[in-house]
């Protein structure tokens, strides 16, 4: 029989398969820095061009995922808590750099998922 647990971790993992639109605003790396005890996202910009892939916005080249790109990042956000990084993120960054509700409901939910891999602490690896 399959656990509840399981069955979560099965629709997880089917879900984060699915197509996503990128946001225009930009993307975030998101790490922990266990020493500190923070939950952190740099914040990168990009443009999205016609076949939907995030370009650099100087040089108008896809932003590969698979090889590490040295880019500056345009801010870098810390918090000890889910919560305490979004607000800083929603409340007190003006303008957002959020341009997308879907892209909003992703950064909460792997807030949280920061948050709990920093409590309990498992690895966290960004989805």
């Amino acid at each position: 029989m399959i656990s509840t647990v399981e069955t979560m971790a099965a629709i997880d993992n089917k879900l984060s398969k699915r197509f996503l639109e990128l946001d225009p605003a930009g993307y975030f790396i998101i790490y922990l820095d266990r020493e500190a005890g923070l939950i952190c996202a740099k914040h990168f910009t990009n443009e999205v061009n016609e076949q939907g892939l995030a370009v650099d916005p100087e040089t108008g080249k896809p932003i590969p995922v698979t090889v590490k790109v040295e880019r500056q990042p345009t801010a870098t956000l810390t918090g000890r808590t889910a919560k305490e990084i979004c607000i800083q993120l929603f409340e007190s960054t003006k303008p957002s750099p959020i341009s997308r509700f879907d892209h909003a409901a992703y950064l909460g939910r792997e807030f949280m998922r920061a948050e709990l891999a920093l409590v309990t602490g498992q690895d966290y690896v960004q989805d």
